[in-house]
Protein backbone atom coordinates (compact mmCIF):
# COMPACT_ATOMS: atom_id res chain seq x y z
CA UNK A 1 0.00 0.00 0.00
CA UNK A 2 1.48 3.63 -0.88
CA UNK A 3 0.69 6.70 1.41
CA UNK A 4 -1.00 8.03 -1.92
CA UNK A 5 -4.65 7.01 -2.92
CA UNK A 6 -5.38 9.58 -5.50
CA UNK A 7 -8.74 9.75 -4.19
CA UNK A 8 -7.80 13.89 -2.66
CA UNK A 9 -7.05 14.38 -6.04
CA UNK A 10 -10.95 15.04 -6.95
CA UNK A 11 -11.59 16.69 -3.58
CA UNK A 12 -12.48 13.57 -1.75
CA UNK A 13 -11.67 11.53 0.68
CA UNK A 14 -12.81 8.61 3.18
CA UNK A 15 -14.17 8.77 6.61
CA UNK A 16 -14.61 5.79 8.98
CA UNK A 17 -17.94 4.33 8.43
CA UNK A 18 -19.38 6.94 6.14
CA UNK A 19 -17.61 6.41 2.58
CA UNK A 20 -16.32 8.70 0.51
CA UNK A 21 -17.52 12.17 1.21
CA UNK A 22 -15.82 15.60 0.31
CA UNK A 23 -12.49 17.34 1.92
CA UNK A 24 -15.11 20.50 2.71
CA UNK A 25 -17.48 17.95 5.42
CA UNK A 26 -17.37 19.46 9.01
CA UNK A 27 -16.29 16.11 10.31
CA UNK A 28 -13.13 16.58 7.74
CA UNK A 29 -12.79 19.70 8.82
CA UNK A 30 -12.55 19.08 12.67
CA UNK A 31 -9.92 15.81 11.78
CA UNK A 32 -7.81 18.39 10.30
CA UNK A 33 -8.26 20.70 13.51
CA UNK A 34 -7.62 17.69 15.81
CA UNK A 35 -4.11 16.67 13.47
CA UNK A 36 -2.98 20.53 13.74
CA UNK A 37 -3.79 20.36 17.29
CA UNK A 38 -1.82 17.45 18.06
CA UNK A 39 1.16 19.05 15.68
CA UNK A 40 1.23 22.02 17.57
CA UNK A 41 1.31 19.89 21.09
CA UNK A 42 4.17 17.81 19.40
CA UNK A 43 6.19 21.06 18.31
CA UNK A 44 5.67 22.20 21.82
CA UNK A 45 7.04 19.71 23.62
CA UNK A 46 10.44 20.00 22.08
CA UNK A 47 10.36 23.53 23.91
CA UNK A 48 9.23 22.17 26.88
CA UNK A 49 11.42 20.87 29.34
CA UNK A 50 9.37 19.95 32.19
CA UNK A 51 9.23 16.08 32.38
CA UNK A 52 6.11 16.39 34.51
CA UNK A 53 4.45 18.54 32.00
CA UNK A 54 6.10 16.92 29.13
CA UNK A 55 4.22 13.44 30.24
CA UNK A 56 1.12 15.42 30.38
CA UNK A 57 0.98 17.00 27.23
CA UNK A 58 1.87 13.06 25.94
CA UNK A 59 -0.99 11.92 27.69
CA UNK A 60 -3.31 14.54 25.69
CA UNK A 61 -2.10 13.82 22.59
CA UNK A 62 -3.11 10.15 23.21
CA UNK A 63 -6.52 11.57 24.12
CA UNK A 64 -6.79 13.33 21.35
CA UNK A 65 -6.63 10.50 18.92
CA UNK A 66 -9.04 8.55 21.23
CA UNK A 67 -11.36 11.94 19.93
CA UNK A 68 -10.87 11.16 16.60
CA UNK A 69 -11.54 7.57 17.24
CA UNK A 70 -14.92 8.83 19.19
CA UNK A 71 -16.02 10.80 16.62
CA UNK A 72 -14.79 8.67 13.33
CA UNK A 73 -16.73 5.78 14.84
CA UNK A 74 -20.02 7.75 15.40
CA UNK A 75 -22.07 6.18 12.62
CA UNK A 76 -20.70 2.95 12.65
CA UNK A 77 -23.11 1.06 15.50
CA UNK A 78 -21.57 -1.33 18.30
CA UNK A 79 -19.54 -0.33 21.37
CA UNK A 80 -16.25 -1.40 20.29
CA UNK A 81 -14.45 1.73 19.54
CA UNK A 82 -12.80 3.83 22.22
CA UNK A 83 -14.53 6.34 22.97
CA UNK A 84 -14.11 9.75 25.37
CA UNK A 85 -16.25 8.99 28.76
CA UNK A 86 -16.95 11.43 31.54
CA UNK A 87 -13.97 10.45 33.42
CA UNK A 88 -11.91 12.12 30.86
CA UNK A 89 -13.35 15.41 31.24
CA UNK A 90 -13.49 14.93 35.54
CA UNK A 91 -10.07 14.37 35.44
CA UNK A 92 -9.24 17.22 33.55
CA UNK A 93 -11.28 19.64 35.94
CA UNK A 94 -9.22 18.01 38.79
CA UNK A 95 -6.11 18.92 37.38
CA UNK A 96 -7.17 22.48 36.87
CA UNK A 97 -8.44 22.58 40.11
CA UNK A 98 -5.45 21.88 41.31
CA UNK A 99 -3.98 24.45 39.62
CA UNK A 100 -6.23 27.00 40.16
CA UNK A 101 -5.68 26.54 43.79
CA UNK A 102 -1.91 27.66 43.53
CA UNK A 103 -2.85 30.11 40.81
CA UNK A 104 -6.11 31.79 41.64
CA UNK A 105 -8.48 33.29 38.98
CA UNK A 106 -7.05 36.65 36.82
CA UNK A 107 -8.73 39.68 37.49
CA UNK A 108 -8.45 40.62 34.20
CA UNK A 109 -7.55 39.06 30.31
CA UNK A 110 -4.08 38.22 30.00
CA UNK A 111 -2.17 37.88 26.77
CA UNK A 112 -0.52 34.89 25.67
CA UNK A 113 2.99 34.73 26.31
CA UNK A 114 5.80 35.16 28.97
CA UNK A 115 8.05 31.90 29.16
CA UNK A 116 8.34 29.74 25.53
CA UNK A 117 6.77 26.74 27.27
CA UNK A 118 3.82 29.56 28.29
CA UNK A 119 3.58 30.92 24.72
CA UNK A 120 3.24 27.41 23.31
CA UNK A 121 0.65 26.02 25.29
CA UNK A 122 -1.20 29.28 24.98
CA UNK A 123 -0.99 28.02 21.22
CA UNK A 124 -2.11 24.99 21.63
CA UNK A 125 -4.90 26.51 24.32
CA UNK A 126 -6.02 28.76 20.84
CA UNK A 127 -5.92 25.66 18.84
CA UNK A 128 -8.29 23.71 21.01
CA UNK A 129 -10.95 26.37 20.70
CA UNK A 130 -10.89 26.08 16.66
CA UNK A 131 -11.01 22.18 17.30
CA UNK A 132 -14.35 22.74 19.44
CA UNK A 133 -15.66 25.31 17.04
CA UNK A 134 -14.99 22.47 14.27
CA UNK A 135 -16.80 20.22 16.56
CA UNK A 136 -19.52 22.21 16.86
CA UNK A 137 -20.11 22.35 13.23
CA UNK A 138 -19.88 18.45 13.00
CA UNK A 139 -22.87 18.46 15.32
CA UNK A 140 -25.41 20.01 12.76
CA UNK A 141 -24.63 16.61 10.67
CA UNK A 142 -24.17 13.99 13.23
CA UNK A 143 -25.22 13.25 16.79
CA UNK A 144 -21.65 12.89 18.01
CA UNK A 145 -20.83 12.11 21.88
CA UNK A 146 -21.52 15.18 24.55
CA UNK A 147 -18.58 14.13 25.72
CA UNK A 148 -16.30 15.72 22.98
CA UNK A 149 -17.62 19.01 23.57
CA UNK A 150 -17.28 18.60 27.06
CA UNK A 151 -14.00 17.34 26.82
CA UNK A 152 -11.93 20.19 24.14
CA UNK A 153 -13.89 22.88 26.33
CA UNK A 154 -12.28 21.48 29.05
CA UNK A 155 -8.95 20.74 27.65
CA UNK A 156 -8.86 24.63 26.69
CA UNK A 157 -9.03 25.58 30.16
CA UNK A 158 -7.05 23.35 31.29
CA UNK A 159 -4.26 24.55 29.10
CA UNK A 160 -4.53 27.79 30.30
CA UNK A 161 -4.03 26.73 33.24
CA UNK A 162 -0.62 25.15 32.34
CA UNK A 163 0.19 28.40 30.49
CA UNK A 164 -0.05 30.25 33.55
CA UNK A 165 1.49 27.84 35.57
CA UNK A 166 4.67 27.64 33.45
CA UNK A 167 5.23 31.56 33.59
CA UNK A 168 4.64 31.40 37.63
CA UNK A 169 7.15 28.68 38.14
CA UNK A 170 9.64 30.90 36.60
CA UNK A 171 8.69 34.02 38.56
CA UNK A 172 7.03 35.62 34.76
CA UNK A 173 4.78 37.86 35.74
CA UNK A 174 1.29 37.56 33.55
CA UNK A 175 0.78 41.06 31.35
CA UNK A 176 -2.53 42.58 30.52
CA UNK A 177 -3.63 43.77 27.66
CA UNK A 178 -3.31 47.67 27.52
CA UNK A 179 -6.60 49.39 26.00
CA UNK A 180 -4.81 52.00 24.54
CA UNK A 181 -7.54 54.07 22.71
CA UNK A 182 -10.38 52.64 24.96
CA UNK A 183 -11.10 56.15 26.74
CA UNK A 184 -10.87 58.26 23.49
CA UNK A 185 -13.72 56.50 21.43
CA UNK A 186 -16.95 58.81 21.36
Amino acid sequence: MKVYTKIGDKGKTTFFGCGLISKSDPRIEVFGSLDELNSVIGVSLCFIDDEKLQETLKKIQNDLFQVGADLGSTAIPGNNFPRIAEVHVTELEGHIDELEAVLGMPKTFILPGGTQASAFLHLCRATTRRVERNMVNVMDVLVINPNLIKYLNRLSDYLFVLARQANKEVNVKEQQPMYKYFNEVK
